[in-house]
């Protein structure tokens, strides 16, 4: 048995209407047959009734006001004003109902909604023993007293901004603003202008490449006119300079093209301490090229570049600064904006393991022999090896009396002759030429704790000792 179904689709249309008539029997009659058969005047009144609202039409024919009066003359603005003021003063104010009187209430008067008992109690109930002596106190005490203490307990909001600042600064309370008083407008300071920078560039560079003794700080903040050609001399002669320490370029126009020339010349500076290149032009990777450049120095100890021209370095560029400056034993201060949480956490928690590392090198000052370390240019004191030298002989006669040894693989001992001592930023290692060279002991360790006599007299020395 087959079964069909079929589907009607039938179209709801609203008629169109007009005050509730039904405009639908005026579908078929012809509006222009209409028009036509309509005089001038009754046009004119249909075009009074209806806006064309066509944008193309001038105002004044799209308005359905006419004016019908004849013109007086030409436009007179200031005519015309006065007129209407004059008309406005002249004409007689709406009378009023109602007179007004002075201190008569219109209408309904506000009122504050009445408390309730509950209300009334909580707050009587609320009472704070201070005991006897600090009642008195605050008795007796003037309000310029309660509002300092009111300041000094950090009650910002009992007080104006004055008021604070004339606590913190111990200055006096302004007379006349009690609690209630209202700060004043005060003119502003007007501070003089920063002198302009009058440094001379060409008898900077050639102070700089005569290596000047004297010329340790340069300084070319703001100079905006300083070429291309003179920065590239400048950072040429940077290699062979050995007295600058401390070179500011801060908002110079430093590009790409002359901060990799920078780079290069802090790879191979030997006296370079402090770097400034904020507010300049150079890209994220560029920076990364100079942190990446201090990696062989290692004599900068600041670092700054920070306000380029691109504001946010990215995820990629931060984590490869801070794998840089990880590497880093010899930086202590980085200024760069790190957005990243991870990036500034790092950076920040290697660079005072940094500084903790100077400090212990200072504590070791009086147990160190004098050697100049790169990593952090400190000079320690020296030891006298011939004691060492002794103290580490009989204590060898000794163990072979003895026949006790300090380790089971004793390690070898270089002769006396041609000793070379070479440090690394982490260690302390003593060779002697192409021979087999050898670690001290971890009581001369630059990392370690400080060694007292004990641990000073019971491990062997990284000076060898006499041959018998």
């Amino acid at each position: 048995m087959e079964t069909s179904s079929t589907t009607k689709t039938t179209t709801i249309s609203t008629p169109a209407k007009l005050y509730g008539k039904d405009l639908s029997e005026y579908d078929e009659v012809d509006v222009d047959a209409l028009l036509a058969q309509l005089s001038p005047e009754e046009i004119n009144i249909l075009a009074k009734e209806v806006d064309p609202d066509d944008s193309f039409l001038p105002p004044n024919e799209r308005c359905s006001y006419e004016c019908e009066k004849e013109p007086t003359g030409p436009l007179d603005r200031k005519k015309l004003i006065e007129h209407i003021n004059k008309q406005a003063l002249e004409t007689p104010d709406l009378p009023e109902n109602e007179p007004y009187v002075k201190g008569t209430v219109r209408g309904k008067k506000w009122l504050p909604p009445a408390r309730s008992e509950k209300d009334k109690e909580v707050e009587e109930g609320i009472a704070i023993d201070m005991g006897e002596e600090y009642e008195q106190a605050l008795t007796s005490a003037t309000q310029e007293e309660i509002i300092d203490l009111a300041a000094i307990l950090g009650f910002h909001s009992m007080m104006n901004q004055d008021q604070y600042h004339a606590s913190l600064l111990n200055k006096g309370q302004p007379i006349g603003l009690g609690w209630d008083g209202i700060t004043k407008s005060q003119q502003q300071k007007v501070y003089p202008m920063d002198p302009p920078n009058n440094t001379d560039i060409e008898d900077s560079i050639k102070r700089v490449k005569d290596d000047d003794p004297k010329l340790i700080e340069l300084n070319f903040n703001n100079i905006k006119n300083i070429s291309d050609e003179k920065l590239i001399q400048l950072f040429d002669a940077l290699p062979d300079n050995e007295h600058l320490e401390v070179l500011s370029l801060t908002n110079v126009g430093l590009t790409d093209k002359t901060a990799l020339l920078l780079a290069q010349a802090i790879e191979k500076s030997k006296t370079l301490r402090v770097l400034n290149v904020e507010t300049n032009f150079i890209s994220p990777p560029t920076i990364v090229a100079l942190v990446r450049s201090l990696l062989k120095a290692r004599t900068v100890e600041e670092f700054r570049a920070s306000n380029q021209r691109s504001s946010v370095l990215g995820n990629k560029i931060e984590m490869e600064i801070t794998e840089l400056v990880e590497k880093n034993s010899s930086l202590l201060r980085l200024g760069l904006h790190l957005e990243f949480n991870d990036a500034r956490h790092r950076v920040a928690a290697h660079l005072q393991r940094n500084i903790d590392r100077i400090v212990r090198v200072d504590k070791l000052k009086p147990n160190l022999p004098k050697l100049l370390m790169p990593a952090c240019n400190k000079e320690l004191p020296a030891i006298d090896i011939e004691i060492l030298r002794q103290q580490n002989k009989q204590k060898l006669q000794q163990q072979r009396r003895n026949n006790q040894y300090l380790s089971p693989s004793p390690s070898p001992v270089p002769p006396d002759d041609d000793i070379d001592v070479e440090i690394d930023p982490d260690n302390m290692v003593v060779s002697g030429g192409d021979r087999q060279s050898y670690t001290p002991s971890p009581a001369l360790s630059v990392h370690g704790n400080p060694p007292n006599d004990h641990d000073f007299n019971m491990h062997t020395t990284p000076f060898p000792p006499e041959s018998a």
